[in-house]
């Protein structure tokens, strides 16, 4: 074993420049391909981590208008959503809906304190709302179902609201602020990148309105989501119900708009794995390049060292030997330069994570210890590969001709 090693060491020493240049298209390919795999695991992390507060098992309905005519009505009706039917939603498919809630907007209230007066209004919700909107509790709580159940008049505010009524956030926690000619209690105080509206209880908004049940958003949640054909099934139960309640086709998708998550949520599982598909067949056809490159070097190695195949083949060298020499002379070139591209490669992957700590839609783009094996496993095929053919050529030198060969 050592005198292999030594001997295709001495055979890269004697080579030295050539070897070198082979070697470097070798470890570009490799570079380019844990480039891409890292920036591939970004863009895939950034996904993961805005979804992953998010319930795969929502449907989220908006109001519609029809698009056909059913049982006497007109088409162009405009389907007003309300809070009661959640009550048909989940009477009419027990075991599949566990929970539906309703959001309504009250743009025109104004919502005051001693010092200042916003007038953005304010969004009535259920409980849902935290995860679906994903919501972060800086101090206090969210909207809970005790609130729901008591039509409590209490209100959750985004950190630079509650700074703006109260001066500083934390200040706003417990004290009370008047809209629509009542008083609500601070009960939470929250953060979000973009959002900053204010919640308060939808049975609350529902009792200081008249009763008012109008909902602009159904957020439902479905049980047991495994496949796309169960998705399908919930979303077609949903809108017969809603049809039901609200006489429109079952069949017009435009009386009641509907965005599964589940749905969308498999949609991208299949894309980022076309994705990362497409990341190792480019890094691969990369590596290729040098593959090429290092099996017309083990050609030409092969053709220089024809006299010695020939002495060695007439002292008894096996086949085998020849063989294995060859082999792996060319996986030791693969290897030695690609680890080399894995390095820079990886070392290229940190200097970009350190830029792009902040920047949305692309988070830790470094690769794992699986994507180094997986690359590992993609060297040694590609060394023997490349050694396949001119190894193959070496051992069907025949010893009479090779001793004859100038």
């Amino acid at each position: 074993m050592f005198d292999l090693i030594n001997e295709i060491a001495q055979t890269l020493r004697n080579n030295r420049l050539r070897t070198f240049l082979t070697g470097i298209s070798v470890a570009w390919g490799i570079f380019m391909l844990i480039v891409l795999l890292g920036a591939a695991r970004g863009v895939t992390n950034s996904f993961e981590e805005n979804m992953g507060s998010m319930d795969y098992n929502t449907v989220s309905v908006w109001q519609g208008i029809t698009s056909k005519p059913y049982k006497g009505y007109k088409d162009g009706r405009w389907i007003v959503l309300k809070g009661s039917d959640r009550n048909a939603l989940m009477s009419d498919n027990p075991g599949t809906i566990s929970d539906v809630a309703a959001f309504a907007s009250v743009d025109t209230a104004n919502i005051s304190s001693p010092k200042h007066t916003l007038s953005d209004g304010f969004q009535a919700v259920y409980p849902k709302a935290q995860s679906d909107d994903r919501v972060e509790i800086l101090y206090g709580r969210f909207i809970n179902d005790r609130d729901i159940e008591a039509a409590r008049r209490v209100m959750v505010l985004h950190k630079d609201k509650a700074a703006l009524l109260f001066d500083k956030a934390e200040n706003a926690l417990g004290k009370t602020v008047s809209s629509m000619g009542l008083a609500w209690t601070v009960v939470g105080i929250y953060d979000h990148r973009w959002r900053s509206q204010s919640y308060a209880p939808y049975s609350t908004y529902k009792a200081v309105t008249g009763n008012n049940d109008e909902a602009y958003q159904l957020l439902v949640t479905v049980d047991g989501l495994k496949t796309q054909e169960d998705a399908d099934k919930a979303d077609k139960a949903i809108r017969a119900s809603l049809a039901k309640v609200h006489q429109f086709d079952p069949e017009d998708n435009s009386a009641v708009w509907m965005w599964n998550q589940f749905s969308s949520y498999l949609s991208n599982q299949a894309g980022f794995s076309i994705l990362k598909t497409a990341v190792w067949l480019i890094g691969l056809l990369t590596l290729l390049t040098g593959v090429v490159g290092v099996s017309n070097i083990m050609f030409v190695s092969v053709r220089e060292r024809t006299h010695e195949i020939g002495i060695r083949r007439a002292i008894g060298a096996k086949p085998r030997a020849i063989l294995l020499q060859v082999l792996a002379e060319s996986i030791g070139i693969t290897a030695m330069f690609g680890y080399i591209g894995v390095f820079f490669g990886m070392v290229t992957l940190q200097i970009v994570d350190m830029f792009t700590k902040n920047v949305p839609g692309f988070t830790n783009p470094t690769v794992d210890i699986g994507i180094a094996i997986e690359v590992t496993i993609a060297l040694v095929v590609a060394g023997a590969a490349a050694g396949l053919f001119p190894a193959l050529k070496a051992i069907k030198v025949k010893p009479v001709e090779a001793l004859r060969d100038e």
